[in-house]
């Protein structure tokens, strides 16, 4: 029991120190390649900093959606978070749910924020909400179906006996074109959720582009603290959805302090490589059409498809 409740502390506290960090080491990337120098991977920290000793303003035409919604957007997160393997793959709180849970806590997340983007009245604030009912309707269906094909090989629905299992196995070496395709869907389902290039621009204000951003620009001081920790958190789970679903290689299976160590050295390897990663896809690439993002998130549902049935042809 002890050990246990040590695990969801250290899990804890990796996921609400690290996601700064990642959304801080992407905007170096990007300026690094623009030929720029950027701020320290570590503004992000000062970010929140300032922001949690701000005083927030609300328009008095809000109502309680308004001000719950930054802690019920953070804590649903957070408990997503806790949901995943990060250094080690039993998690203690594996047995609060499975893949469903997941999705569903993300989902609940996002129905407040849309909710409170539509609560302040302002004309930003209905159209991100709207386009962000959008993208989290064709975005759900290709991540659960993606994880699902990873869970068919582990025979399970929950994210640590995946994780589990495929690491004994060390990793998917057998029939890879199922893991592949749902591993390319998950990789767009991300950059979808979290509002990164080419679907949003976290970096702009434009009113025509915007989705994310609209929803929170009525928010201020600590409202928008939460809000900015609770994005990055949602991108440091989806990165370690694809980190230790599709490749847990390095994550500790057993329960020595060793084994911990290693896990987490070797997490913060992948987490950062996958950060890099998108800085550079989103430096390659601009943004879409808002008209074309539905294609784009119609190919990761097809492809998340296929990965499942590729995996009963094989298998058959």
């Amino acid at each position: 029991m002890l050990q246990a409740i040590i695990l969801v502390l250290a899990q804890t506290v990796v996921l609400l120190a690290v996601s700064p960090f990642i959304v801080g080491l992407i905007r170096k990337v990007k300026a690094r390649l623009q030929l720029r120098r950027g701020a320290t991977v570590f503004q992000p920290y000062r970010d929140l900093a300032k922001l949690f000793r701000k005083q927030p303003v609300v328009s008095t035409t809000t109502s309680w959606i308004f001000s719950a919604t930054p802690y019920l957007l953070f804590a649903t997160t957070l408990a997503a978070g806790l949901l995943v393997p990060v250094f080690a793959s039993k998690t203690p709180l594996s047995f609060a749910g499975n893949i469903i849970a997941l999705v569903y806590l993300l989902a609940l997340g996002t129905f407040f924020l849309i909710l409170a983007g539509l609560d302040a009245g302002s004309a930003f604030g209905g159209m991100g909400s709207s386009r962000e009912a959008i993208v989290a309707s064709l975005t759900e269906p290709a991540m659960i179906l993606s994880i699902f094909a990873i869970a068919l090989t582990a025979g399970s629905t929950n994210l640590s006996t995946i994780v589990h299992k495929t690491a004994l196995l060390e990793g998917v070496a057998i029939d890879p074109s199922p893991h592949l395709m749902a591993l390319a869907a998950l990789f767009i389902v991300a950059i979808a959720e979290t509002g990164r290039v080419p679907v949003d621009n976290p970096a702009t204000h434009l009113e025509l582009t915007m989705i994310h951003e609209a929803m929170i620009l009525e928010y201020s001081g600590r409202y928008l603290a939460l809000v900015e920790w609770a994005s990055g958190l949602k991108l440091l789970v989806f990165l370690t959805l694809i980190a230790n679903v599709f490749a847990p290689w390095g994550i500790a299976t057993t329960g020595e302090p060793a084994a911990f160590g290693i896990g987490l050295a070797t997490y913060l390897v992948k987490v950062s490589g996958l950060a890099v990663l998108i800085a550079v896809l989103e430096s390659m690439f601009a943004k879409l059409r808002l008209f074309r993002v539905t294609d784009l998130l119609g190919v990761a549902f097809i492809l998340a498809l296929l990965g499942l049935v590729f995996f009963y042809v094989l298998r058959g």
